[in-house]
């Protein structure tokens, strides 16, 4: 195994039936057509004996952790991913396994009002790869942060991540290329050493 990817982590954000299955509240159209390469992409990460970290939003049933924008959204009934609820859950084919680590987010960021920064510094990690959804958002300012944070090395593979329409996904990924952000396809990240 190479030295290098014990200290990269494959951040995988968002993948969760509330943004991803049809007829989700939050869909984002992109992200069914991803799933394929977001599996293959963490089998290939265990394989490589990388740390895998499963960004996740879990709101409270009442929305007050929720950004102000989408507050509308939550009622007494609950709404969008909600702590312990199905729409929470990661979509099929992606689970989380013992040595895996889990982060709640609920905010855009990965980094924002989190301790994930810490948690990677103490794990020795200064390489990020990112997969999941949705580009012009939570990809995108999680990017910028670690960009900021001064991590060394952050991907974005370009086919394991999506937006609602291609246009946009290739508006970010052009924007993220600009600062420095590697942007492989999965077969090119795949066949790194």
């Amino acid at each position: 195994m190479a030295e290098k990817w014990k200290k990269t982590a494959l951040f995988v954000i968002d993948m969760q039936k509330d943004f991803v299955l049809p007829g989700a509240p939050l869909l984002v159209d992109g992200a069914a057509a991803i799933v394929p390469d977001v599996i293959k992409a963490v089998q290939v990460a265990r394989e490589r004996g990388m740390l895998v970290v499963w960004v996740v939003r879990e709101h409270d049933s009442l929305g007050r952790d929720v950004e102000l924008f989408r507050r509308h959204l939550y009622t007494e009934k609950g709404g969008p991913t909600v702590k312990g609820r199905e729409g929470a859950e990661l979509v099929e084919g992606l689970e989380i396994h013992e040595g895996d680590y889990k982060l709640v987010k609920t905010r855009f960021s990965a980094f924002f009002a989190t301790h994930l920064h810490s948690f990677l510094q103490t794990s020795g990690i200064d390489s990020l790869v990112i997969v999941g959804i949705q580009t012009p958002n939570c990809i995108r300012q999680t990017v910028f942060d670690a960009v900021a944070l001064d991590y060394p090395s952050v991907s974005v593979i370009v086919d394991a991540t999506a937006a609602k329409t291609p246009e946009v996904h290739s508006a970010n990924i052009f924007d993220m290329k600009n600062i420095g952000v590697a942007t492989p396809t999965l077969s090119e990240w795949c066949e790194a050493n």
